[in-house]
């Protein structure tokens, strides 16, 4: 699967979830790749890395935005988060 197939796979899910709601990154690698999600998990860390930078989700650790180039352990994403904690208008996206 593409890049883009992750990618759009998470945002439909944070979408759907809604502000201030996150996602297990495991629901998207289930959505993306039904019956091998678990040996997928680390594309889609890195693609959801590739979007918290851009500033199209938010990394969650306990509830809060972490930096996407510096966070260990279980993690969530949610729709762009600030830093106070406050949802963010979704960035535009360019066609």
């Amino acid at each position: 699967m593409s890049k883009d197939t992750i990618e759009s796979a998470i945002l439909a899910l944070v979408e759907q979830r809604g502000a201030g709601k996150s996602i297990c990154p495991s629901e998207a690698a289930r959505a993306v790749w039904p019956e091998e999600w678990q040996k997928r998990m680390r594309e889609v860390r890195g693609v959801a890395i590739g979007m918290a930078r851009k500033g199209e989700i938010s990394i969650l650790r306990k509830g809060k935005p972490v930096d996407p180039d510096d966070f260990k352990g279980v993690y969530r994403l949610s729709l762009p988060v600030a830093q106070g904690g406050e949802p963010q208008p979704t960035p535009e996206a360019d066609d």
